[in-house]
């Protein structure tokens, strides 16, 4: 055969593979940008991972569609949400929000391009308080004893959050602020972190998550004085509300939700609201939410954008009160 002609043949074969693996390639991408996908502000591993599994597998089979769970962490989940919000506005990329993205970030974040408004609840999917735990260094067995303790320290003593910016962060502002503590701030990355060095003794105090914290507590490890709930959370039974203590204005919870960005079709939202339900409605699920320490609440509709907007305002009091920078997501341990 002409060494020219197997040359030529030999570069079409090539460049025809190039192209099929190009036009592979490009059919990839866009069936992966097809795909549904929840995003998450946080690194993987936290508590929003489970959460969000368990939901994305639930509603695949109801919608009959894969839903991936990805994570873009960053800017205290300000980068997931607007990355949400340069998405088209067709119900395919959920966003997990939690009451710090939606209603804290809002107030701390003064150049942000995106806002509430530019996305649509779907679901309140879980909800919990925050317990007061102390170290068994401190010599407190009520709320009330702790206080006495800690006034007799003023100046001496730090209060620690699972992260600047957070409902721990700005609840222990405020116990400090209305007792008159003089307490220093220890901010850590994460709800573990925080509860192992209230265990190892090198914080002595502070908002916890429930789920982080409450093994712990019925190992008599630590010691939780309060939560932050209404009522008494089912994983902490024998735990006071502060409101049954006499300070119902620490009455709050942490939650986990839904939203997509505003402007997608109506019935492509109304899907989603009845898939979401159908997912925190199962026995199963539920189940499984319950035993990380989560109450259920399943709240849709417009009530529940009137909600975020109510505590925004809330919480904007307390970020603006404690003299709250961006700086101070920069010492988080």
């Amino acid at each position: 055969m002409n060494k020219r002609v197997y040359c030529s043949r030999r570069l079409l074969a090539g460049l025809f593979l190039m192209g099929t693996a190009a036009i592979s390639a490009a059919t990839m991408a866009e069936a992966q940008s097809e795909q549904m996908r929840i995003i998450i502000g946080t690194n993987a591993g936290g508590a929003t991972q489970p959460y969000a599994r368990m939901i994305a597998d639930h509603m695949s089979k109801t919608l009959g569609e894969t839903i991936i769970v990805e994570n873009r962490p960053g800017a205290s989940g300000t980068l997931a949400a607007q990355y949400i919000a340069d998405q088209p506005a067709d119900g395919r990329t959920i966003w997990l929000g939690t009451q710090a993205f939606t209603e804290i970030n809002p107030n701390i974040f003064t150049n942000l391009r995106w806002s509430m408004d530019d996305f649509t609840p779907i679901v309140r999917g879980v909800e919990a308080p925050l317990a007061f735990i102390i170290s068994p260094k401190v010599p407190a067995k009520t709320l009330d004893e702790f206080i006495k303790w800690a006034s007799a320290n003023k100046g001496k003593l730090t209060y620690s959050s699972y992260h600047a910016g957070t409902p721990s962060h700005f609840l222990g502002f405020q116990l400090n602020d209305k007792f008159k503590l003089d307490q220093g701030h220890v901010p850590y990355r994460g709800s573990g972190r925080q509860v192992t060095a209230i265990l190892g003794g090198h914080s002595l105090f502070g908002f916890a998550q429930v789920n982080s914290s409450m093994e712990h507590v019925r190992a008599g490890k630590l010691t939780a004085l309060a939560v932050t709930g209404p009522e008494r959370d089912p994983a902490m039974p024998d735990v006071p509300t502060f409101a049954e203590l006499g300070h119902p204005e620490f009455t709050s919870k942490v939650w986990f939700g839904l939203l997509v960005k505003k402007g997608a079709p109506e019935d492509t939202v109304k899907r989603l609201i009845e898939a979401a339900k159908a997912a925190h409605a199962d026995p199963t699920v539920r189940k499984n939410l319950e035993a990380q320490g989560f109450s259920v609440s399943g709240e849709t509709g417009p009530q529940l954008a009137t909600s975020i907007a109510e505590q925004t305002k809330r919480w904007g009091k307390l970020v603006k009160a404690s003299g709250f920078t961006l700086n101070d997501l920069k010492s988080a341990k």
